[in-house]
């Protein structure tokens, strides 16, 4: 049985980071005693997790077009150049399309082996040109580095542990002075996914490495209309990312992490 002093400062560690208290399985930063709830703990989500909801069709954050705040801001600036866009969590493709469309060089990432398959055979049928690569964005080094990283449904869909570790992947996946265009989900929900965030915690996490150009209420799916908040951020120049390690793409383009 553990002691009610210890399980009190485990629970004080979960509510200090804003998190459900019905999480039992234990977390990297987490100790592994396991503490007992009542409620049911919170999925592992892995690579498993997110292949069983696309095999079970069961995707409700699949709405069958892109993200509209997406369609309106690539409709709204024509002047942009059109470089390289990475796309973490790009599920079936819907945003990625739009990007391509716009002619941009659209890559898709999912750690689901069937939304890439389903995203590559989705932008065939509409005659479009994109890549789609299977990975694990927050551990994986880009094939090459970005112009854009477009966020819309992965911060919301990972354990908002690891949000540290998505702040990481971002940098190491962009450019110097690159975009990171970003739709986040403001609900108030701990025991997602998906997981909910607010405006200070977004200011907290990304300013001291991004500045902010612009923000504003975007036009969104019906079932989120006013609950979203839709952030243009550039990386800073002169910010390095935790890690310094550099790969190598397949193509031969060195891709610094930092």
């Amino acid at each position: 049985m553990v002691p009610v002093s210890r399980a009190t400062r485990v629970f004080g560690r979960i509510h200090a980071r804003g998190l459900n208290s019905n999480v039992v399985l234990p977390h990297k930063d987490e100790n592994p005693t396991r503490v007992i709830c009542s409620r049911p703990p919170m999925p592992m989500l892995n690579a498993k997790y997110w292949e069983e909801r696309y095999q079970a069709s069961d995707m409700p954050w699949d709405k069958g077009e892109a993200s509209p705040g997406l369609v309106d801001f690539l409709a709204t600036h024509p002047e942009l150049e059109r470089g390289t866009v990475c796309v973490p969590g790009c599920g079936t493709g819907h945003d990625v399309r739009a990007w391509a469309k716009a002619d941009f060089h659209a890559t898709g990432y999912d750690i689901a082996p069937s939304a890439v398959r389903l995203g590559r055979e989705r932008t065939g049928e509409a005659g479009l040109r994109a890549r789609f690569e299977l990975g694990d964005f927050l551990k994986d080094f880009p094939p090459w580095l970005f112009d854009w990283v477009f966020e819309h449904t992965l911060f919301c869909a990972i354990d908002p542990r690891d949000r540290d570790d998505y702040v990481e992947a971002v940098l190491r996946w962009l450019k110097p002075g690159a975009n990171y265009l970003a739709v986040h989900y403001l609900i108030p929900d701990t025991d997602g996914p998906p997981f909910g965030t607010t405006r200070e915690e977004l200011m907290k996490r990304f300013s001291p490495r991004f500045d902010l150009l612009a923000e504003w209420v975007p036009r969104s799916y019906p079932n989120r209309t006013g609950l979203e908040l839709m952030l243009w951020w550039k990386r800073k120049i002169d910010c390095k990312s935790a890690s310094r390690r550099s790969s190598f793409c397949a193509y031969g383009t060195r891709a610094e992490s930092g």
